[in-house]
């Protein structure tokens, strides 16, 4: 895992790039959240979506729901950033776009784009 603390804005935010799973439950989600937390001091995080698991992305499986309101409770702002096109579920785009309309939740193709939302520097 390599992280960056990037500031715009006057806001930080923590950028986490992983070859590995960091995100595979709801505990491991906070781990890192408070690990993220404790180490900078950040509660504003981007995230490459392949450290996250594929049953984040399936709404189904509730997984999304339980991390994400999580992060809302504990005051996080959460980037998530990829190539979000092999997901064809009509339900998980609406999600997206709803949570790229929002000002806590984002999924965007790049770490640059998902920083400036985080930041408040994009639309």
């Amino acid at each position: 895992m390599k992280t960056g603390v990037i500031k715009r804005n006057n806001i930080e935010v923590v950028v986490v790039n992983s070859d590995r799973l960091l995100i595979t439950d709801v505990q491991s989600a906070l781990d890192l959240v408070m690990t993220i937390r404790y180490e900078t001091g950040c509660t504003n995080i981007v995230i490459n979506k392949e450290a996250i698991v594929n049953d984040f992305f399936v709404l189904s499986t509730c997984l999304a729901g339980e991390i994400l309101q999580k992060f809302i409770n504990y005051d996080v702002r959460f980037a998530i950033y990829g190539d979000f096109s092999k997901y064809t579920s009509k339900p998980l785009k609406n999600f997206m776009y709803e949570s790229n309309n929002g000002k806590d939740i984002y999924f965007q193709p790049t770490a640059s784009l998902a920083v400036d939302k985080l930041c408040g520097c994009a639309k």
